[in-house]
């Protein structure tokens, strides 16, 4: 599944191409992909026609593009699911397999293209849908000043890399949680856009293994791991993100090298680049979790009673 950098590799490449520009059309070819449109607010290939796009903007894996119109303001939110794409491609490419939507940008001075919606498993999604102001009033997320965030996003915490981040919060809910610090990263509600990838490269590099209760840990210790988290995350940025496979590539249709930099996602049964102990990959939570057992101790069971 695509998480924070694949995502933020997108709207980085979308928003040369989509600031400013008008829709001229709409091909909807799979109406499942439009699963969580706001029906009441109209039909969604009409809300577009016509309409005047804004640059991107992104929260964890949400990202969304404004839409310029008079009365409430709306935004053309998407949702990559396991394996959705957004790629831009010229007017005279026939659609490819697993196109779901297109939408014929008209950008003011340049050719046209086409904005396509490329899903192979059908866990993503495209809707129009209201924006609704911040409850911190800051910008709803990375790529605008606007205070405003699509209702469907508004219940998912910030990212690390956004400026609005609150730390001391997330660090407060995850010290009175007894839960592993792990399920701390994944829980959107705490900090969004972290997945299973950039949480094991984060561990690894706070030295901190999964299991270890957010109550047993320090604010410096919090600290640090925040610290890994947005070293791992602009490194995978600098590189394009992690591509495994073609589910996952930009706008281009370009994949990313991050994968080639991991130091223990997927590396299981080789040496730990900091202390060469054997890499193991364990159960957690019906996935997996990559780790070194000699840099990251498990947190010694307590004693009943």
């Amino acid at each position: 599944m695509p998480e924070l950098p694949e995502v933020e590799v997108v709207r980085l490449g979308l928003e040369p191409a989509v600031a400013g520009a008008r829709v001229g059309d709409v091909e909807l070819h799979e109406p499942r992909s439009l699963r969580r449109h706001v029906r009441e607010l109209g039909d969604f290939e009409t809300l577009l026609r016509g309409a005047r796009l804004s640059a991107p903007v992104r929260r964890g894996k949400f990202l969304w593009l404004p839409i310029e119109r008079s009365g409430p303001p709306l935004a053309l939110l998407a949702h990559l699911g396991m394996s959705g794409q957004l790629l831009l491609r010229s007017v005279d490419r026939q659609a490819q397999p697993r196109t779901r939507v297109r939408i014929l940008l008209q950008p003011a001075g340049r050719p046209e293209l086409f904005l396509d919606f490329v899903d192979q498993r059908m866990f993503g999604s495209l809707a129009v849908d209201r924006l609704v102001p911040t409850d911190d009033g800051a910008p709803g997320g990375l790529g605008s000043a606007r205070p405003l965030v699509p209702a469907q996003a508004a219940h998912i915490a910030r990212d690390p890399l956004d400026p609005a981040f609150d730390e001391e919060r997330f660090i407060r809910r995850v010290r009175a949680s007894r839960s592993g610090v792990k399920r701390a990263l994944l829980d959107q509600r705490l900090v969004s856009g972290i997945g299973n990838i950039y949480a094991d490269e984060a561990l690894w590099a706070a030295g901190l293994h999964y299991e270890r209760p957010g109550s047993a840990l320090s604010r410096a210790q919090l600290l640090r791991l925040l610290t890994a988290v947005r070293e791992v995350m602009l490194r995978a940025l600098a590189e394009g993100g992690t591509s495994f496979d073609a589910q996952y590539v930009n706008v281009n249709g370009a994949s990313g090298y991050f994968s080639r930099s991991l130091t223990v996602y997927g590396r299981q049964g080789l040496p730990c680049a900091r202390c060469g102990t054997v890499l193991r990959r364990e159960p957690f939570m019906n996935r997996s979790s990559h780790l070194c057992p000699r840099c990251q101790p498990r947190p010694r069971a307590r004693r009943s009673g």
